[in-house]
C-alpha cells in the first residue's frame, strides 16, 4: 500500500505514538492533519514533519465534527483516519464518575463519533481506512486500572463490530495494540512501569513501524510486541489459568506496594 497523496488525520498526535506515527505517514507522501488537545504541540509536530495542525477537541461530538470539518477543508477527502488519542484516568475501585466519564468519552466515543461522520462516505466510493491506537490492555487487561482496561476493550470491540460491518463496503479497519511504550504515560505508570516493560518497552517508531507494516497486509490486529499474541490466545483458550498469572502478579505488585 502507498499513502502517497491520500489526506490522513492522526489524533493525539502532539507527541508519542502519534507524533510517531504522523511523521512515518508524512515521510511515505501522505498529507497529514495532525491534531491534538495541546495547541502547541500540534503545531510544533506540524511545522517539522511538513504536515497542517488542526488543534483542540477530538473527542466530544462537536469536537469530532468540528475537526473533521477543518480536515476537509484543508485536505478535500479524508482517506485513513488514526483514532490515537487516548488517556489512563482513575485506578482501582475508588476511580471516580468523573475518571470514568473520560476515560469512555476519549478512548470508545470519539471512535464511534469519528466514524459516525467518516464511514457513509467511504462506503459510498468504496474506500477508507480506520485505524484505533488501543493497547495489550485491549485485548488483555491493565492491573490497577479498570478505567483503561473497559474503555480500550470498548475500543478493541468498536473496532472489530467496524470491521465486520464494512470491510465487504471497502473500509479497512486496523486496531494498534502495543504494550510498553516509551511515552509520557509510560513514565507516568510509576511502579507499574516494570511490569508493562517486562517484554521491552518500544520507542513511539518502532510502533509506527509496525503499523507500516500492518498496512502492508490490512491485517486488524497490530501487535507491535509479538508476546501480546501468545498471551491473548493463552486469555482465549485457558481462561482461568490466564486470570491465575495475572492475578499472582496482582499479589507481587502488593507485595512491592506497587498497587
Amino acid at each position: 500500500m502507498s499513502v502517497r497523496g491520500q489526506g490522513v488525520v492522526v489524533t493525539g498526535a502532539g507527541r508519542g505514538i502519534g507524533r510517531a506515527l504522523a511523521a512515518r505517514l508524512a515521510a511515505e507522501g501522505a498529507r497529514v492533519v495532525v491534531n491534538d488537545l495541546d495547541g502547541p504541540a500540534a503545531m510544533a509536530v506540524a511545522d517539522e514533519i511538513g504536515a497542517h495542525a488542526v488543534p483542540g477537541d477530538g473527542a466530544s461530538e462537536a469536537g469530532v465534527a468540528d475537526l473533521i470539518d477543518a480536515a476537509r477543508a484543508h485536505l478535500g477527502e479524508i482517506d485513513c483516519w488514526f483514532a490515537n488519542a487516548g488517556i489512563d484516568r482513575g485506578h482501582g475501585l475508588d476511580a471516580s464518575e468523573d475518571d470514568w466519564a473520560a476515560s469512555l468519552e476519549v478512548n470508545v466515543l470519539a471512535h464511534v463519533r469519528a466514524a459516525r461522520l467518516l464511514v457513509p462516505a467511504w462506503v459510498e466510493r468504496g474506500s477508507g481506512r480506520f485505524v484505533v491506537t488501543a493497547s495489550a490492555a485491549g485485548v488483555l487487561t491493565m492491573l490497577g486500572s479498570p478505567t483503561y482496561s473497559v474503555s480500550k476493550h470498548g475500543a478493541v470491540a468498536f473496532a472489530e463490530w467496524l470491521s465486520a460491518t464494512y470491510r465487504h463496503r471497502g473500509v479497512v479497519v486496523q486496531a494498534i495494540c502495543p504494550q510498553g511504550v516509551r511515552t509520557r504515560m509510560l513514565e507516568q505508570a510509576a511502579a507499574l512501569q516494570d511490569l508493562l516493560s517486562r517484554d521491552t518497552a518500544l520507542a513511539p517508531e518502532d510502533v509506527a513501524e509496525a503499523m507500516w507494516q500492518a498496512l502492508q497486509d490490512d491485517r486488524f490486529l497490530v501487535l507491535p510486541h509479538a508476546e501480546v499474541g501468545t498471551y491473548y490466545a493463552s486469555r482465549a483458550t485457558q481462561t482461568d489459568r490466564w486470570l491465575g498469572g495475572m492475578n499472582k502478579l496482582q499479589q507481587r505488585l502488593e507485595g512491592e506496594g506497587a498497587l
